[in-house]
């Protein structure tokens, strides 16, 4: 019989991978596109600014990662809130079903956006 494998270590290293990428670049992203032009500190990106820097494939390649290491690390980290905090352990299954499967979803949605 063949030892059961969990897939709860790749689960986790996405949550990490995620939470880890969005802490480091989400703030950097959020001051430079809202912030600093709201205070007067840097004129506002224009669309013919960015359009070219979006249609590069390493900004596109590093967005798709963001976004999907950040539904990963939402997925994994709403699962354990309902799992522990609300102690529904019987619906363990299901909430995994769910809370992946929308990220997995999201992610799919993200990749049509960012390369079709």
């Amino acid at each position: 019989m063949k030892p059961h494998r969990s897939r709860e270590p790749g689960l986790w290293l996405l949550f990490s991978a995620g939470g880890t990428l969005t802490a480091l670049l989400l703030p950097m992203l959020v001051f430079v596109l809202w912030v600093a032009p709201s205070l007067g500190w840097m004129e506002p990106l224009t669309h013919a600014a960015v359009a070219p820097l979006a249609r590069h494939v390493l900004v596109r390649l590093l967005l798709f990662v963001l976004v999907t290491l950040s539904l990963y690390h939402w997925a994994h980290r709403f699962r354990y809130t309902l799992y522990d905090g609300l102690q529904l352990y019987h619906l363990n299954r299901l909430i995994a079903v769910l809370t992946y499967g929308t990220a997995t979803a999201l992610t799919a949605v993200g990749a049509f956006i960012v390369w079709g």
